[in-house]
Parts: C-alpha cells; sequence; structure tokens
C-alpha cells in the first residue's frame, strides 16, 4: 500500500500556516485539510500498515516520522488516517518539488538521448520546411505515415519520430496534448510514488532530511514562529514574509497583543505596519503605532511603497502609484512632522526621487500650516517657489526661521545641504578628519566605508581606533561582519573582489582587486576590535553549562544579502560549499509551468571550464550529449502548459567529465524567450544525489534510467522568482568535489539567452567565486559560533571524529579563547564521544545528545526533535549579536 500524493492537477493548496510550520520540523494534524474524499481514495487499510505505509511515503520525500508523531497518527480510525497522510503528503511535496509530474522530452532519459545534436536540428528543420501535407514523408519516403501534431500542428512521420519516445513535438518540442491521455494510461505514477515492491531504508535518508514532530499546542507553536519572524535582525526573504502573513492572518491582530514593542529590521516594521493601516478598525489606534515603529522618513517611505503595491526594500520599481486615502496622508504627515528636522530633510533626500514620485500623491502643501516642517522638508526637496504673500510662503518662511541652521532662501527656493555631501566634499578636499567626525554620526555608515577611511589615514591610529570601535558598538552585526570581511579582504594578498549590489535580485558581478593593501598591523588592530566587540555582545546573551561545536561549518559562511535569497529546501547562505552527493553521478533538475496564453522556453544548461576558468564545453538544447556520456541533457521542451508543465534534466558524471579536463561547472537556467521567472506559475530547480540506473531492457517511459525525479535523492530545491531571466545557482569544483552555492543572477537582454552568448562572463564569476569565497575573508558560521561558545558556555565541546573539550583559563582573554577555538588549538580534553548533553549547538548534522529547550543551529535538521529544541536559523546566530541598548534608550 501507498499513500502516494496525488497528481497535481487534482490537488488543493496546502495551508500556509501548515506549510510554515512545516519548514520548522513540527505537523499541526488540524492544518491539514483533507484533499478528496476518502471514498475517492480507495478502502482504509488497517491503521498499523496505513501508518507503516505513511512512514515509508514520507522517506520516499526525504522526512522522517517522529516517535511522537508517529504515535498520534497510530491513535487514529482509519479515516482520520488516510486523510492527515493525505493532507501531510500533499504538503511535503510541494516543498521538495514533487507536486507536479516532472516529463522531460525524451522519455528513456538518459539512456536514450541521441548523439548526433546537429544532425538532428538538421532533421527536424528540414521536416518542417519541407514536409508537405497529405504527402509522402520527406526523409523516408513512406506514404499514409504523416500526421499533424497538436496544438503545435507540425507534421510529423510516425515512422522517423516514433512519439513513444518523445512527451513533445519532435520538430518544435513544444508539449503535445496526446501526451497527457498517453501518459496517464501507461506506467507512469506521481513524482511522490513508490513501487511497493521498493524496498525504503530509513539510513538512506538525504543529508536534507527534516524529522517531523508532533505539534503540542498550536497557538504557542504559531505564536512563537511570528515572535522568532519579527525579532530577526536581518531582513526577511519573500518566503518569509508570506510565512509571516498566513501566521498573522491566523493569530489575528486587532488587539495588537502580538506587536513586539521593537521590530529591529526597517522592512519587517513597515510589512507590519501596512497590514495595520489597511484594516479600518485600527484607524484610532495608528497614530501611536507609527509614533512607536516609524522613527524615520524612510520608515515612512517603505509604508507608502508597499500601499502603491511596491514592496519594503524599495527596490522595485512602481509603474503607478495609487491614490492615498486621505486619513492616510495626514497620518504620514503628521508624523513626520514630528521627527528631527535634520534628520526629515536628510532622508528626504537620501531617497530623492522616491519622495519626489510619493509627494505627488501625498499632498504636503494642502493643509500645510499642520504640518509646517514637513512642508518645509519637501519644499527644500522640490526646490518650491510659493507665491509671495500666499499661506504656503507664510508657513515655509515662518519654519525656515526656526530651522535657520539648516535651511536658507535663495532667490525664493528653500535650499539645504545635505549631511551626505558634506561627507564627500571632506573626502573628496582630503579633509580625512572631518570625514570621519561626520561618520562617526552614522556609525553604520563609517563601517561601511572603514577600509576607504584606513587607506586615507597617515596619522596616529589611536584616536581612529578609539571612534571606530564607538562606530562598532552601535553598528548592527551584519554590518560589522562585513567590515570584519572587507579589512581581511584588504589586509591579505589580493584577490578577485565580488559584488551583490542592492536590488531586486542578487545581480553579481567581479572585477579584480587593485586596492594597495592596508598594513598588517592597522588591519590586525581593525579585525581584533570588531571580533572583541562580537565577543562582547555575545557575553551579555544566557549562560550556558556546555556548547557543541561542528568544525564543518568552517564551510558555511554566515549570511549576507538575505533578502534576495531564493526560497530553498536547504537554508545554505551564499559563498558557502558543501561535498557533492555520494557516488559518480548527479542530475541536475528544471520544472516550469507557463501561465495561460503565455509561451515560456526555460533552458536548463551547464557551462564547462577547466583549471583556468577557460571554457571547455557545455551541455544544453544546443548539445544534448558531451564528451563520452560525461553530460547527458534530457532535451529541450519550448512550452510548458498547464497541467503537466515542462521538465528537463543534465546528468554529470564526475569521473568522465574529469577525464575531458573540466574542473569547474555551472549550472545556469536561461528564459530563451526573455519571459521574467516571476510570470510563471510555478518555476524550480534543484540537485539530486546519485540519480538511480534501470535496466536497458525494460520497456516503458523512463524505464531505461528509471523515474527522473525521485524526491528522496533531492539535495537541493529552489524556486525561480523575480524580475530577471537568466539564474546561476551554483558551481560545482570536481577536482574538490564540492559545489559552491551562489543563488545570483546575471543581467542579459533581447531572447535566445543560451550558455555561448556567455561564456566567458560565466567563466570568470566561476573562477572568481572560488577564489573569493576560498580565501575565508567573509565570517563562517563556524567562526560564529565560536564566538558565541566562547563567550557563554563554561565548557566547549568541539567534534570532529573526537570530542575535544575546552575551557576557558583564568589567565586567557575571550578573543584569546575564541581564537584557540576557531584554529583548533590545544584543547583541555581528549574524549571519544559527547560526555555531556549541550545546551547550545551549532551543528553541520543535528545528530547530538541536547538538553531539552537547547538552542541549535544545525545545517542538516535530521536528528531534531523541533518540539523540544529551539531551532535557529543562521540569521538568527547573527541577529543575537545586535548592539545592547543604550541607558535610557
Amino acid at each position: 500500500m501507498r499513500l502516494a500524493p496525488p497528481n497535481r492537477a487534482t490537488s488543493a493548496e496546502t495551508d500556509p500556516v501548515a506549510l510554515a510550520l512545516l519548514r520548522r520540523g513540527l505537523v499541526a494534524p488540524g492544518l491539514l485539510a483533507e484533499r478528496q474524499r476518502i471514498k475517492e481514495r480507495g478502502a482504509a487499510a488497517p491503521v498499523a500498515a496505513g501508518v507503516r505505509a505513511l512512514e515509508a511515503d514520507a522517506l520516499a520525500l526525504g522526512y522522517l516520522i517522529g516517535p511522537r508523531l508517529h504515535a498520534y497518527l497510530s491513535r487514529q480510525q482509519a479515516p482520520r488516517l488516510a486523510a492527515l497522510g493525505h493532507g501531510l503528503l500533499d504538503a511535503l511535496a510541494s516543498l521538495v518539488g514533487a507536486h507536479v509530474p516532472h516529463l522531460p522530452l525524451f522519455k528513456n532519459f538518459p539512456a536514450r538521448v541521441p548523439a548526433g545534436t546537429d544532425d538532428l536540428f538538421v532533421l527536424r528543420m528540414f521536416a518542417y520546411i519541407a514536409q508537405p501535407y497529405e504527402s509522402s514523408c520527406v526523409l523516408c519516403g513512406k506514404e499514409g505515415t504523416v500526421r499533424p501534431v497538436s496544438p503545435c500542428g507540425h507534421l510529423v512521420c510516425l515512422t522517423c519520430w516514433d512519439l513513444d519516445d518523445y512527451t513533445g513535438c519532435p520538430i518544435c518540442h513544444r508539449r503535445i496534448d496526446e501526451a497527457v491521455a498517453h501518459l496517464d494510461a501507461a506506467t507512469w505514477r506521481p513524482s511522490g510514488a513508490v513501487p511497493d515492491d521498493q524496498a525504503l531504508d530509513p539510513a538512506a535518508a538525504p543529508r536534507r532530511a527534516v524529522r517531523l514532530e508532533l505539534v503540542e499546542c498550536l497557538d504557542d507553536e504559531v505564536h512563537a514562529a511570528v515572535g522568532a519572524l519579527l525579532a530577526r535582525r536581518t531582513p526577511l526573504r519573500e518566503q518569509e514574509l508570506a510565512e509571516l502573513d498566513a501566521l498573522l492572518d491566523f493569530v489575528g491582530h486587532r488587539d495588537l497583543a502580538w506587536l513586539p514593542d521593537v521590530i529591529e529590521v526597517r522592512e519587517t516594521r513597515a510589512h507590519v505596519l501596512h497590514r495595520l493601516v489597511t484594516d479600518p478598525a485600527l484607524a484610532d489606534r495608528m497614530p501611536q503605532a507609527l509614533d512607536r515603529h516609524a522613527t524615520t522618513a524612510t520608515d515612512l517611505l517603505r509604508l507608502l511603497h508597499l500601499c502603491s503595491g511596491g514592496d519594503a526594500g524599495m527596490r522595485r520599481p512602481i509603474a503607478r502609484r495609487a491614490s492615498l486615502p486621505r486619513r492616510l496622508r495626514r497620518l504620514v504627515l503628521a508624523r513626520l512632522n514630528t521627527l528631527p528636522t535634520v534628520a526629515l530633510l536628510d532622508d528626504l533626500h537620501r531617497h530623492r526621487d522616491a519622495w519626489l514620485r510619493t509627494a505627488e500623491n501625498l499632498h504636503p502643501f494642502e493643509e500645510a500650516a499642520r504640518h509646517p516642517d514637513a512642508a518645509l522638508a519637501f519644499a527644500a526637496l522640490r526646490g518650491t517657489v510659493p507665491a509671495p504673500g500666499s499661506p504656503l510662503d507664510a508657513v515655509l518662511a515662518a519654519a525656515a526661521e526656526r530651522h535657520i541652521a539648516l535651511v536658507h532662501r535663495h532667490r525664493g527656493r528653500v535650499r539645504y545641504r545635505t549631511w551626505r555631501s558634506h561627507v564627500e566634499t571632506a573626502l573628496r578636499d582630503g579633509a580625512d578628519e572631518q570625514a570621519v567626525a561626520l561618520l562617526a554620526q552614522r556609525p553604520g555608515e563609517l563601517l561601511r566605508r572603514l577600509t576607504v577611511l584606513a587607506h586615507r589615514h597617515t596619522g596616529d591610529p589611536t584616536e581612529f581606533l578609539l571612534t571606530v570601535a564607538e562606530a562598532a558598538e552601535q553598528a548592527a552585526p551584519g554590518v560589522v561582519l562585513a567590515a570584519l570581511g572587507a579589512v581581511r579582504a584588504a589586509t591579505q594578498p589580493a584577490r578577485p573582489r565580488l559584488f551583490f549590489p542592492a536590488g531586486a535580485a542578487a545581480r553579481l558581478w567581479t572585477t579584480a582587486d587593485t586596492r594597495r593593501r592596508l598594513p598588517a598591523d592597522l588591519g590586525g588592530e581593525l579585525e581584533q576590535l570588531l571580533v572583541e566587540e562580537m565577543l562582547r555582545r555575545a557575553a551579555t546573551l544566557p549562560r550556558v553549562q556546555t556548547a557543541l561545536l561542528d568544525p564543518g561549518l568552517a564551510d558555511v559562511l554566515a549570511p549576507f544579502a538575505a533578502r534576495t535569497a531564493s526560497t530553498a529546501l536547504l537554508d545554505l547562505p551564499r559563498g558557502s560549499t558543501q561535498p557533492l552527493p555520494d557516488g559518480d553521478v548527479v542530475r541536475l533538475f528544471l520544472h516550469w509551468t507557463e501561465p495561460e496564453g503565455v509561451r515560456v522556453d526555460l533552458d536548463l544548461s551547464v557551462a564547462m571550464y577547466d583549471v583556468h576558468g577557460v571554457f571547455t564545453g557545455l551541455c544544453d538544447f544546443t548539445r544534448l550529449r558531451f564528451g563520452d556520456r560525461a553530460a547527458v541533457h534530457s532535451g529541450d521542451l519550448t512550452s510548458a502548459p498547464a497541467p503537466l508543465g515542462a521538465s528537463e534534466f543534465v546528468d554529470l558524471n564526475v569521473s568522465r567529465l574529469l577525464g575531458a579536463g573540466v574542473r569547474y561547472l555551472v549550472m545556469v537556467v536561461f528564459s530563451y524567450n526573455d519571459i521574467a521567472f516571476e510570470q510563471m506559475t510555478d518555476a524550480f530547480a534543484g540537485v539530486m544525489a546519485n540519480p538511480p540506473g534501470g535496466s536497458p531492457g525494460r520497456r516503458g517511459p523512463f524505464a531505461a534510467g528509471g523515474e527522473p525525479f525521485q524526491p528522496q535523492r533531492v539535495e537541493q530545491r529552489f524556486d525561480l522568482t523575480g524580475a530577471d531571466k537568466i539564474a546561476t545557482p551554483l558551481v560545482v569544483d570536481l577536482h574538490e568535489r564540492r559545489t559552491r552555492w551562489l543563488d545570483a543572477k546575471l543581467a542579459g537582454s533581447g531572447c535566445g539567452h543560451q550558455v555561448g552568448g556567455y561564456s566567458v562572463q560565466l567563466g570568470r564569476l566561476a573562477v572568481a567565486a572560488d577564489r573569493y569565497f576560498g580565501a575565508g575573508f567573509r565570517v563562517s558560521m563556524w567562526e560564529l559560533a565560536c564566538w558565541h561558545a566562547a563567550a557563554r558556555a563554561d565548557r566547549v565541546m568541539v567534534r570532529d571524529g573526537a570530542v575535544r573539550g575546552y575551557e576557558r583559563q583564568p589567565y586567557e582573554r575571550a578573543v584569546d579563547f575564541a581564537a584557540r577555538l576557531v584554529h583548533a588549538g590545544p584543547a583541555e580534553h581528549d574524549e571519544t564521544a559527547q560526555s555531556a548533553p549541550a545546551a547550545f549547538a551549532a551543528l553541520l548534522h543535528g545528530d547530538a545528545e541536547l538538553t531539552d529547550a537547547a538552542r541549535v543551529y544545525a545545517l542538516y535538521h535530521a536528528g531534531l526533535d523541533a518540539a523540544r529544541v529551539e531551532r535557529l536559523a543562521a540569521a538568527d546566530l547573527v541577529a543575537q549579536l545586535a548592539p545592547m541598548p543604550k541607558p535610557g534608550d
């Protein structure tokens, strides 16, 4: 018996709250609704057999049923168990990508993929151009074998083109209508299904497997999840924002009891305020909410951006701004009027273009006497010349007189010189001390320019270091970590520079580092200063008796540019590396479903480079095979109508690729006809480990190579989103047998995107990413975990085969103890196993002995009981190092 997920065509959407909890390893049975009536599923099996079947199906998707969930399921009646099982499997299938059928162009991929791509193209084009209707085949000469294919209408000879080998038209590769009925009638099964005779071994679960446990109290778990998201000190990704909305809908927000006093991340704050201002029932409480949570003009700009259909990060331009309700306009202008005038003027000029567009709907001069300081700031922004003697002229004149140190009138216009312009002028004129004094007013800006200021510094470093230390005390932890990485990059030997510019997507580009190096003594002092600040903050967190660390986290970077990170099955920060899965073959996959009425052609491609980054070949729709089957493409589908969509695969044989002189592989997804990923109904890609082989003698779809998509073997699955058309998710280093997660986009314009047009750019990217991230400039999760443990734990255990026990000595400074941990220095104790349960842990795999309520970060969650311990994300470990509020704040 199997409780395999149903076909997507008949499956309903899963409750978003259920999905949010499942990502945390928790199952709330009440949220898993029935997908169809039980009688349509067939007769219910005995409960014990049904639970075993459910465990097997969950394992086939890469999830493990925990003991308390197992006990709960075993107590259910058979109909209830069946309903819960189908709901759970539907939800898990959507997470891993098994909620859709995966049908490549060539049904017998990878065994029967044509080798001569050019010859195949010539035959396709000749048949397309020369084949007349109701005539003999122009290729083989047989009569009565030519038929039109639906829906494209191309004439296909059934002798030359065996439709049993294709899921699309052999000429244009568009999906053909007959494929639906043919595949349903044949041996195809939904992707989550597992044959009854195929054994499933829990030990064969993938690295990214998650242990699922029962939610004991749904309200408590939902409130805890809301609190964790609002407490983040790094911007939430789109997936997390969607989860927050779903959780808040479940909680309800009329009483505002869930709203904390402080929401640190301004984008999250704007997102929450937007929910509040759109609720008429909260109108009387909105002034107080804005006074508490909108502390700058930019906070209000983010809110207005959301009200016009934009995003809180203001990264996507808005084509047409919506008209604002009078109540909201008055609220915003009233709040702007209460802000410090110098900060208001600076914030308006910092986002000048956005505020100019917003002011068209805000009408700041409509009742200027109500908010004179706000009207003055907009007049300075716009360069307004009021009519002499008008009421507006009187209001602006009175306001300008109150702020005469900040603004002046020039030919009737209000003028203001921004803080940023003062900084740039000081730097341009060589007034470095003045520039440092100005930047010290904004600690984050000083740290972002730290290496520039350090390069220019020529005097006694003592005062400069004191200024940096004061700025570091107030800066956000992500800014401190970025400054630490920049100092290391500027001090150590030059490597390629890698940039992730701010924007709606992580657009990656690289250039050579031609800057002169920082003196080693100054760079070392700056680095120690920043590390000491992180340790000082960690020391204020609750102490624990025992901490457990895993050195494997040295390959995992602390998160940066997180707001543009893709929704992924494995939450791996950009730049991190992980070993290739065991086995000699790795399979890449892509699936997409086009919107109705729009044909979309996505292409899964692999670009190949040697050790120097020189282009050596490719595997894509123009070359279905590379080398001696070193890489094999499943064929190019050029449309993806619902409900089947389209899938493409590429098999990579590591040994054969190495024999062909390939070192780097770049995985790329192109939108060939220039349709943005965000327009797709569904679009995702990923990596499978050790895809199954098959018996060449078998017949039927996918018989020669097994089903092309098997969710248990999925190592990573990520969504393709945003307004981009070229995604470069990862780079593989075959020499090191490691994958580096980039999650980046490339800029491109026009149609016909393919590897040939980007081969040089992709090669530079592969080598630069390897050298930059491999240099160790950026802080790793291992280093971050060592800081936490060194400052908070009485004893630190490091497991690396054996277990080494560390204790801070009385004479040892915290920074020296942390360095001893980071660099695997001498330990006080050497043990064969973990000697005590840990209350804090940072691990590669979650298979450790932990105390109840332990706080643990693990890249791979298998073994973690989410109902017993508090699972931390990488961003949480960073967020905990936020600056401490000063007395009186």
